[in-house]
């Protein structure tokens, strides 16, 4: 009898303390559990952040890339796009977007800082070697309502680009390119010759505005006429609002 209850102990529920014991180390086990999970989240956001460099893509993959992009953005609003339909519209794989861009925003603003960096390119050449304040800014002018006039696509999808994300379009906050447009300003409020009654930014904000607002009606409207078939004019009420009253006038 002795032998049998030893091994009904033996083999029954366990003791008190072997159970708080065992509750302890099930515990144990599950704050373990809790822990490696979000480690392994953590680790696959880090993986996620470290996409392969640009660089790596073949120039014709990235340009077919691109030409998807702006053409599915510019027609859909950018919540109805999908990755799905990006890599079909660019024929590449899923498996390419992902090791390049991470996910559809950065497809998005990969693609426009790419798009905005060589309009910077070409309004930082064109500025080259003129010194007249007015002259500068037609130029600048002329640029980018040539941009509007051949790639009214690309003007779409920036309009649909939201305010408070455009800090993830590098191109926005570009030090060289907005330093060498600022500067125009400045220089043009120091001789006298643009208006020195409100800040930089302000005025700054005025050229952009009326450029931005320009470019983004002009292309819904699908006006026949190029923007720069009026530019003489266009240009005219531009400087009219930036220059001093005096110098307007004449």
């Amino acid at each position: 009898m002795k032998t049998t209850r030893s091994k009904k102990q033996g083999s029954g529920k366990p003791s008190r303390d072997k159970k708080s014991a065992k509750n302890k180390s099930d515990k144990n086990k599950s704050q373990f559990s809790k822990s490696s999970s979000r480690t392994a989240k953590s680790d696959t956001q880090t993986d996620s952040v470290a996409l392969a460099p640009l660089s790596d893509m073949r120039p014709a993959t990235l340009d077919k890339i691109e030409k998807a992009v702006r053409q599915l953005f510019a027609g859909s609003d950018v919540s109805d796009i999908t990755m799905i339909q990006i890599a079909k519209a660019a024929n590449v794989s899923l498996q390419t977007l992902y090791k390049y861009f991470g996910d559809k925003q950065t497809v998005l603003y990969t693609i426009m800082d790419l798009v905005l960096g060589r309009l910077a390119v070409r309004m930082m050449d064109h500025l080259q070697g003129i010194d007249s304040v007015e002259d500068r800014l037609r130029k600048t002018l002329w640029v980018c309502l040539d941009f509007v006039d051949t790639q009214p696509d690309a003007v779409m999808v920036l309009s649909k680009v939201s305010i408070a994300r455009s800090h993830n379009i590098a191109i926005y906050n570009n030090k060289e390119l907005l330093d060498a447009f600022l500067s125009v300003l400045e220089d043009g409020q120091k001789r006298g010759v643009l208006v020195d009654t409100v800040p930089l930014h302000i005025l700054f904000d005025v050229f952009m505005g009326f450029i931005s607002r320009l470019g983004i009606m002009h292309t819904i409207r699908q006006t026949n006429v190029p923007l720069n078939a009026n530019f003489d004019a266009l240009f005219s009420i531009l400087w009219r609002s930036m220059s001093k009253p005096e110098l307007a006038a004449s």
